[in-house]
């Protein structure tokens, strides 16, 4: 990378201030749906609901359409000419070592939901397949639940967060330009990236990160207020207890924030991994370990065979039970991984510096999908067959998604002990995730900054925090608390589904323009045009040599005859570099 490239990049990152325009829109915004939700909970409810369905019944197509195209345009990018090019120089080398950036990409990604629907999603299917598919709780259901959990937990969330990851690492590290997700529209809007247009992108960006975490915090309120009361703590969780817990958890994400990515969210990711493994060595030892070793091939087996049914499904036929379903499951999910790309996309593209894009859509698509492979098999597997055999995990096709791994763990041995290290597991979860949040936030309202101050970011955490007990209160703090926060994610994501568009098409523009792709096309060029001609002139029996030509003339034309066979000796990076010497020897 030029240094002048480097210098305006450290420039743009170094530097602290606050956009007044973008933060006090979203400032203002935020907090007047916090003050909504406190003085008049139910008409919230009412229109976050109405609105969740108006998006399901006329926009649920758009959310299918763009999630699976996302998982096409970031493979063809990653088996195209463009998956050489660097997100950094050419001689750029990796940050971080691939182990830790794995270990902080995924807890960033997508940690606190596998501890939550780990159980639970897989449970439901079986006992209540989605609707038109499958008789409940028979051999096709257990391969319809896991098929369909490793659809919404496999390529297309990462395919999601790539996207955004792609074009601002490669505008960051490639380009010299902001972190701002605006920036990354500079190749299809030029200096009006950086206008009014460019300013209600990155505003729909924060809001889309702080409702989507928001959601996060909540499910993990919920998850670890239904621990507290298996582990007889507490009894009723009500509103007041996940309050506190929501308090507790904002403080500690909020302080882990402040101490920036390399002391705070590698450290949390990298104990959480080690957590993590632990538990799920655990469960696969404790539990059906012949029928979860099975199960990992046959799983894959069944999201693949499936993949394309499932990556079409919506409610073309007006079925209520359906859009019901879809509501509750994929175009949540989709919605929710849309919600999450500001944040979790930048957060990727910061630990990524000096992979390819290759490279990067590899290790951010396969690496993370065949660990929620593994999860899922050995959480999901057991508890399928806990249900099948004795039937205590679900009562009347109802389960209970908040307790459900809490009730798995305690027909095994050591219950208490597992009990805390799920709690721990689903805090530490979000606190690694969360803090990138505020920390991307932070950075959105100060011009792309790479470290925002530290009372913009305390700020935007004590928001999240404050949504997301609102978002709780929307929905009674208790077993609808998970359909108000679902209500919410789906309406507040609907608009980044269209920025995603058009970055699409704003990356594209960017990578064909690239250095290493004009140097390819002229290369190529140069040989075919250099081939025909000595064909035309020797027939089989020539050589391609490079060589010096004076500015103006026509390499190509420097060719003589041989008696070999055809031998191209050409160096595709200085085929036209002018620095080239003469060979003194031709």
């Amino acid at each position: 990378m030029r240094r002048g490239v480097v210098s305006k990049l450290e420039s743009t990152t170094k530097r602290s201030q606050r956009d007044w325009v973008v933060f006090s829109i979203t400032a203002a915004f935020s907090i007047a749906f916090v003050v909504w939700g406190f003085v008049d909970k139910d008409s919230l409810s009412t229109i976050s609901a109405n609105a969740k369905n108006g998006v399901i019944t006329n926009l649920g197509w758009l959310f299918v359409i763009a999630s699976t195209g996302f998982v096409i345009f970031v493979i063809w990018l990653a088996m195209s000419r463009f998956g050489r090019i660097p997100l950094g120089g050419d001689d750029d080398q990796p940050e971080f070592r691939t182990s830790s950036w794995i270990a902080m990409m995924f807890s960033a990604g997508m940690g606190i939901g596998l501890m939550f629907f780990g159980v639970a999603e897989p449970l439901t299917y079986y006992v209540s397949p989605p609707p038109g598919t499958v008789d409940p709780e028979t051999v096709e259901a257990f391969k319809t639940a896991m098929g369909t959990t490793m659809f919404h937990w496999g390529l297309h969330p990462w395919a999601i967060y790539a996207v955004v990851g792609l074009a601002i690492g490669y505008g960051m590290y490639r380009k010299g330009r902001s972190q701002l997700l605006s920036a990354a529209f500079t190749s299809l809007f030029g200096d009006r990236a950086n206008g009014i247009g460019g300013k209600i992108i990155d505003i729909l960006a924060i809001f889309a990160t702080l409702f989507g975490s928001a959601a996060s915090l909540g499910l993990g309120a919920l998850q670890i207020g239904d621990g507290l009361k298996f582990a007889g703590w507490v009894g009723t969780v009500g509103t007041p207890i996940l309050v506190i817990i929501i308090a507790v958890l904002t403080f500690c994400f909020i302080l882990s924030a402040v101490s920036g990515v390399a002391r705070g969210i590698q450290w949390l990711s990298n104990i959480n991994m080690v957590l993590a493994l632990a538990l799920a060595v655990f469960v696969f030892v404790a539990g059906p370990t012949l029928l979860i070793l099975n199960l990992l091939p046959s799983a894959l087996g069944d999201y693949a065979q499936d993949f394309v049914q499932m990556s079409t499904r919506t409610n073309a036929d007006g079925d209520a039970q359906l859009a019901e379903w879809l509501s509750s499951w994929t175009i949540f999910y989709w919605a929710w991984w849309i919600s999450w790309t500001p944040f979790v996309g930048l957060f990727i593209a910061r630990i990524s510096r000096g992979r390819t894009i290759r490279q990067f859509v590899s290790g951010v698509l396969f690496v993370p999908m065949l660990v929620s492979l593994v999860w899922f098999a050995i959480f999901g597997g057991a508890a399928i067959n806990r249900q099948h055999e004795v039937g205590d995990l679900a009562s009347d096709g109802k389960v209970d998604s908040t307790g459900a791994l809490f009730s798995l763990l305690d027909t095994m041995p050591w219950a208490g002990i597992t009990t805390v290290v799920v709690m721990m597991l689903v805090a530490i979860f979000f606190v690694s995730g969360a803090d990138a949040a505020s920390i991307v936030m932070g950075s959105l309202s100060e011009r792309g900054v790479h470290e925002p101050q530290k009372s913009t970011v305390i700020f935007w955490g004590a928001l999240t925090g404050a949504v997301a007990a609102i978002m709780l209160v929307v929905g009674d703090g208790g077993a609808t608390a998970l359909t108000g926060l679902q209500n919410i994610t789906i309406v507040a994501s609907v608009p980044f589904v269209i920025v995603m568009i058009v970055l699409c098409v704003a990356l594209y523009k960017d990578l064909s323009s690239d250095r290493i792709v004009a140097v390819s096309d002229r290369s190529t060029l140069l040989v075919e045009r250099a081939v025909a001609i000595g064909e035309d002139s020797y027939g089989d029996n020539f050589d391609l040599v490079t060589r010096y030509s004076e500015t103006g003339t026509d390499p190509v034309k420097h060719m003589e005859g041989v008696d070999t066979e055809t031998d191209v000796e050409n160096d595709a990076d200085h085929a036209d570099d002018s620095s080239v010497k003469p060979d003194p020897s031709t």
